[in-house]
């Protein structure tokens, strides 16, 4: 056997051992009613539900009014932003609440960079110190989790959304979303801000108005979802190179626009994005659907011409098709799960499904009222001694794969992959 084959084989041999004890632990936000203040979390561990109010049962007190996001910041330490509630709630990987900062209204996304949580905010004031900031438009909040305080802010577009942290800056989608009550327009720019002085250097524009909702992350590339206008403006999809947008690109060459929607989206241990696309009429008033997969690096490259594909693995696209109502996709980055959540009426329980990274129905589990958002913990254990495998790599393959077996062109930075029968953190600056 050559080298090459004896290295297919540790690895092949080592991830089936991983995935007969990989211990899933994923946390799901479920939003519950608006302006009900029934927001639950779901914990979920090694294919059981382990609770659908895992943050009452620790903490002996609710979550709050819609929670809209959750991200882990470090290994002790993860935010929740809870949207009606105006708090950005901070709890550790065990449930345990440590903080909530109340000093940025109408919260929506969170990125952090280990120091600093960042959070986008359609409100119009915020406070910083003993003062308050107002704003004419939207802002994003820098809070220092050394003390959970705002120590900075910076006004970006009218409504602003999804943001994404990469080389130092804050990437930040404007919505414009209230231009139906409000005095103003629709959005459609990608403001950049420098992280360190929470200015603004740049802002693209996308030419495609509303970009909404949570974004997705594989490397230099976003995955930005964009509903239209609900009439004549259709929904669409923005794939942006935040690379470009850094090295002073013209704006047609950050982004490529794609006539799908991206609805729910989420990145897989490739860096490929899954997209689950809804399409709202007011006209009709039904929601129409396209389900994809979008390779960035191949869209940025061709302009859209390549890199998208309706093929999904085993009964995934089947299985979400059946849903009352899908509500949110995730693909845990340390073992390859797949999970999606299905909102049936929107106002009674919802349902959790998983999947093996092949593509397997493993499981349907009741959860609670639109069950949306997920945050996969680091496995507790389980993931180590991959270090310790060595091959003998006479042919000198320097390939890097990852925790599947399946060898990656685009790594991805903050996620583990193979290389020379090692396991390493990908962290490329």
């Amino acid at each position: 056997m050559n080298s090459r084959l004896k290295f297919i084989s540790v690895v092949v041999c080592i991830i089936v051992a991983l995935r007969c004890h990989a211990q899933e632990r994923i946390i799901l936000l479920n939003e519950g009613n608006w302006q009900a203040d029934n927001g639950k979390v779901t914990y979920f561990e090694n294919g059981k539900i382990v609770s659908n109010q895992w943050f009452r049962d620790v903490n002996g007190s609710k979550l709050g009014d819609t929670p809209n996001d959750i991200i882990q910041v470090n290994d002790d330490l993860i935010a929740i932003a809870i949207n009606w509630s105006n708090i950005v709630q901070f709890i550790t990987p065990q449930g345990k609440a440590v903080a909530a900062t109340e000093d940025v209204p109408n919260n929506r996304k969170l990125v952090a960079d280990g120091d600093y949580v960042y959070v986008t905010s359609y409100g119009h004031e915020c406070r910083v110190g003993d003062a308050y900031r107002e704003f004419t438009r939207g802002f994003v909040a820098k809070i220092d989790i050394s003390n959970f305080k705002v120590v900075e802010t910076c006004e970006v577009g009218y409504e602003p959304e999804g943001i994404a942290y990469y080389k130092g800056h804050l990437f930040v989608a404007n919505t414009g979303g209230y231009a139906f009550q409000e005095n103003h327009e629709y959005e459609r720019t990608v403001s950049i801000i420098d992280a360190a002085s929470m200015k603004v250097v740049r802002t693209v524009d996308t030419g495609q108005i509303n970009l909404y909702g949570k974004m997705s992350q594989s490397g230099r590339y976003l995955c930005i979802n964009s509903p239209g206008d609900y009439y004549d403006i259709q929904a669409a999809t923005i794939i942006f190179d935040c690379e470009a947008a850094l090295n002073s690109a013209d704006d047609k060459d950050c982004f490529t626009k794609l006539e799908y929607a991206a609805t729910y989206n989420c990145v897989t241990t490739a860096g490929i994005f899954y997209a689950i696309g809804s399409r709202y009429s007011y006209y009709t008033g039904e929601y129409a659907f396209n389900y994809i997969t979008i390779d960035p690096e191949k869209v940025m490259a061709t302009d859209g011409v390549e890199g998208i594909d309706t093929a999904f693995p085993g009964t995934l696209l089947e299985d979400i098709k059946g849903m009352g109502m899908p509500y949110g996709i995730y693909i845990n980055p340390y073992s390859g799960y797949i999970y999606a959540t299905d909102a049936g009426s929107f106002a009674a329980a919802g349902a959790m499904y998983q999947w093996s990274p092949e593509g397997k129905l493993l499981g349907k589990h009741k959860v609670y009222i639109n069950p949306a958002h997920f945050l996969a913990l680091k496995p507790d254990g389980y993931m180590g001694g991959l270090e310790d495998v060595t091959v003998d790599m006479t042919d000198g393959d320097t390939a890097i794969y990852n925790l599947q077996g399946i060898r990656v062109t685009n790594p991805v930075n903050g996620r583990i992959y193979v290389q020379k029968g090692k396991k390493f953190l990908y962290n490329q600056h």
